[in-house]
């Protein structure tokens, strides 16, 4: 990965924190490079709405409940429509991908004698890998362009961290219709069973965000 991709990596993960200041100074230590490449790869953080500009260097954005509301409402529409269109237009490679993704998915929640952390790595890993095969399923670059930039929030990576394991099995449930959906071709199933799942999400965020406990 260049200095950009571990950037990202790092806000997304929670290394860096939301409102924790950046400077050039700090980061060219934090990452043995020059100024050049932390410049540019600070730029296109702001670009992708991670990062916003101080006076001297960046901070990390925060986002508000109204921002991870609005977020996860695009979120579905996008999700939903990618899905839809993946049980429609998906070729046989598509639809392999989907199931031995969902497949490690399964796998990583039914490792409960994992060391937490490890496990729950192993399941955000699968359930990314899940998600962008059926959007590349969908046949339509547009989609996989645009939902690459809405998912890439540190909330949304780092909401399986709060899933107890009744939730954790309930995302499953809802991979496993969608993947049925896909397998039969029925557009308006994957559409609606996708749309479902995302706000079920949501909902997981939103409850953390207000101070509840785990989901499940």
């Amino acid at each position: 990965m260049n200095v950009y991709e571990q950037m990202k990596e790092a806000i997304i993960t929670g290394r860096y924190k939301q409102g924790e200041r950046l400077t050039e100074e700090a980061l060219t230590i934090d990452w043995n490079v020059s100024r050049t490449p932390i410049r540019s790869a600070l730029k296109q953080l702001e670009f992708d709405g991670l990062v916003q500009p101080l006076k001297r260097g960046f901070f990390v954005r925060a986002f508000s409940k109204e921002d991870l509301r609005q977020i996860y409402d695009l979120r579905a529409l996008l999700e939903s429509y990618g899905a839809g269109q993946a049980a429609l237009h998906h070729q046989s490679e598509d639809l392999a991908a989907i199931q031995q993704a969902n497949s490690q998915y399964e796998q990583a929640i039914l490792a409960s004698s994992l060391p937490h952390e490890e496990r729950i790595s192993a399941v955000i890993a699968a359930n990314t890998q899940f998600h962008d095969a059926v959007y590349r399923a969908s046949r339509n670059r547009h989609i996989q362009e645009l939902i690459a930039k809405v998912v890439v929030l540190p909330f949304i990576y780092r909401s399986f961290y709060w899933f107890g394991e009744d939730g954790l099995q309930q995302s499953l449930a809802a991979h496993k219709t969608i993947v049925a959906a896909i397998e039969e071709r029925d557009g308006e199933r994957a559409k609606a069973a996708m749309n479902e799942h995302i706000f079920k999400g949501r909902d997981y965020v939103l409850h953390y965000y207000e101070g509840g406990d785990k989901f499940g």
